[in-house]
Parts: C-alpha cells; structure tokens; sequence
C-alpha cells in the first residue's frame, strides 16, 4: 500500500510531548488482562493489526512482555514493550 493512502494516526493537542514516565515503566504481573494501545511517539514492535487487541501477560524477556493474543483462530505470543500496553479490570463472576 502506497504511503500516502496509509492511515496515520494522530495524538490530540494536550497528548503531544514526552510520554509519561508511569506509562513507559508501568509493570505487569502475570496472568494480567493487558489492552495493545499504540503508543504513536515511540516504534511498535508489533503488527499494526494488533492495534486494540487485548490479551493475557505470560512474562517478561528484558524490558518488553510477552503477551498472548488470538490472531485470526491462532494464539500467538508477541513482544510488546509497557508503554504500548494498558492494563484492564477482569470482571469476577
């Protein structure tokens, strides 16, 4: 796909700027609900269809999380580092 047809995404005006340092060294335990948020000032070290997936945290390998997500009918591990990544409430039923 040509580059200019892609779709950009844009912070808001009170969003540019330095990223918060709670989001860049946010931790995780494992087994927590994470939601992919890309972060658009820093590079995504992963797909972009991963954009709004939400997944389990399994680990953690140097600064980044190893979070698995079903992709298609697959779960699959990816590398996510904490700033692209925002933790969710599980429901208790």
């Amino acid at each position: 796909m040509p580059e200019e047809y892609k779709m950009t995404i844009k912070k808001s005006i009170r969003e540019k700027g330095k990223i918060r340092l709670s989001q860049y060294f946010q931790k995780f335990k494992e087994d927590d609900m994470v939601a992919v948020t890309r972060e658009v000032s820093l590079r995504a070290s992963f797909p972009e269809r991963l954009q709004g997936r939400t997944g389990k945290v399994k680990g953690k390998r140097g600064r980044a999380y190893i979070v698995k997500i079903k992709d298609q009918k697959k779960e699959k591990e990816f590398l996510i580092e904490p700033s692209h990544l925002k933790k969710i409430k599980q429901l208790v039923r």
